[in-house]
């Protein structure tokens, strides 16, 4: 038991050093970095080799999901689909994510999921342009599943007594707010092995084999901390999971994880985390004296909230928790435990267990979505007039009417090469005004102001009226 990991994770380090280094760790990273760097363009050998080395690392004996490279299997044949054809870089990112959307959806039978993992994590933007591609592709990735391996949720949960009430609600976000700091928690330990494991004088094709020591003797202690532990997940959903199970996935299995994960084999993060959470979850069913039912709620609650925490992905985690396991009656506490969860990791991390791993590269990345603020500045708001009998110069080819965005103004710019721009008034046809980099930094300064002054706006007075600030 203890040399077979080893065996397994020398065969992954081999693979990586004389293959690709790419096929060490979770695979997600990994994808986004292609998105943001690479122009999307990935290896062919990453569409072989990444499977492989994960089924080598899990067949082993490894205590990882197989999701997190299928997911970049995916993404790597989309990828290299962009590669063969005549398409734009926001076209291969498409064609990357979709492929990446479709082995989610495939694995877990979760192809809304699928979609919401792709627009919170990997297309950073949200257009019909990617969006529709990515859903068709997920839904036909699940449409096939049904043939392949049956129809049904992923995971079966006994039937809730009842309706849910206060009480439920109030457990849920206490839940998840504490699966959060373990989240937290579950992340900085697998950093700290990596770092650990840079430390060492060896080269990092060896890594793996030290990991695999550690899950072989962490599997003598607790054997079903080996292998993906699908199983372990739907003891855990079904609500008669032991006390011990649950204790040594708390324990063996965070260890077993955390440590050969750090040592950069090939493996997911997504079931480990899944199994983890829901052991949290279920300890608080065993405390509470709950029957299996309740136990299996809460597991499905800690589970949930372990995703949305660590991943910081909170619209997938709620999505993914109903679609594994068809449990609508758990939707209102799930999303306040989910939400409790994302705010606090939100609060105590600054970036997520994937985004971590890019920051570690150099590539300090956000999550959050917002407008561009130039979307919501007109052009006439910020340019400079122009000087008496000016309007009567010839224009260009090249202007920005006065009543567009700045934004469409600031894109004619980038791809003309220029600082300075004449504004015409649409009505008149003539010119009006002129717009620099300088009008665009003032229009920008604006959100900037919405984000940071302060305004009693009842009874407010504006300035230029006479009111005071």
């Amino acid at each position: 038991m203890v040399v077979v990991p080893v065996v397994g994770g020398l065969i992954v380090g081999l693979m990586a050093r004389f293959g690709s280094d790419k096929i060490r760790g979770h695979g997600m990273p990994e994808a986004i970095e292609a998105i943001l760097l690479h122009r999307a363009k990935v290896d062919p050998k990453i569409a072989i080799l990444k499977p492989l080395s994960a089924a080598i690392a899990i067949g082993s004996g490894g205590p990882f999901g197989a999701e997190g490279p299928i997911i970049m299997t995916g993404g790597a044949v989309g990828s290299l689909i962009g590669q063969w054809m005549h398409v734009t870089d926001a076209e291969r990112t498409t064609l990357l994510v979709a492929g990446a959307a479709a082995g989610m959806s495939a694995t877990f039978a979760t192809p809304v999921a699928a979609i919401l993992l792709a627009v919170e994590l990997l297309l950073f933007e949200w257009r019909p342009r990617s969006l529709v591609p990515v859903s068709i592709a997920s839904a036909t990735a699940a449409l096939l599943r049904v043939y392949w391996l049956g129809a049904g949720p992923l995971f079966h949960m006994p039937t809730l007594p009842g309706t849910l009430n206060l009480s439920f609600v109030i457990g849920a976000l206490f839940l998840g707010a504490f699966v959060g700091l373990v989240s937290a928690g579950m992340s900085r330990m697998m950093y700290a092995f990596e770092d650990l494991f840079e430390h060492l004088h060896l080269h990092w094709m060896w890594w793996p084999a030290i990991g695999g020591i550690g899950i072989g003797v962490g599997g003598l202690f607790f054997p079903r901390g080996l292998g993906v532990g699908y199983d372990n997940i739907a003891e855990l959903l079904h609500g008669s999971a032991p006390i011990g199970l649950i204790v040594g996935i708390l324990i063996a299995k965070s260890l077993m994880w955390a440590f050969s994960l750090g040592s950069g084999t090939s493996g997911g993060v997504l079931a480990p985390l899944l199994m983890i959470g829901g052991a949290v979850g279920a300890l608080a069913g065993h405390l509470a004296h709950a029957p299996f039912e309740t136990q299996a709620f809460w597991a499905l609650i800690g589970m949930g909230s372990m995703l949305a925490g660590s991943l910081g992905v909170p619209l997938t985690a709620i999505l993914f928790s109903l679609e594994v396991t068809h449990c609508l009656p758990a939707l209102l506490p799930l999303s306040i435990a989910c939400v409790a969860s994302y705010l606090v990791t939100a609060l105590v991390m600054p970036r997520s267990i994937l985004t971590e791993k890019l920051s570690r590269r150099g590539y300090h990345l956000t999550r959050e979505y917002g407008v561009d603020p130039l979307e919501l500045v007109l052009v006439r708001e910020v340019m400079s007039p122009l000087a008496i009998g000016a309007s009567r110069i010839p224009l260009s080819s090249v202007f920005a009417y006065a009543d567009s965005t700045t934004r469409g103004a600031a894109e004619i710019m980038a791809t003309e090469g220029l600082e300075t721009i004449p504004v015409v008034d649409r009505t008149t046809n003539e010119a009006c005004g002129e717009l620099s980099l300088k009008d665009l930094l003032r229009g920008r300064g604006r959100s900037l102001d919405r984000e940071n002054e302060r305004l009693r706006l009842f009874g407010y007075i504006p300035p230029e009226l006479g009111g005071h600030n």
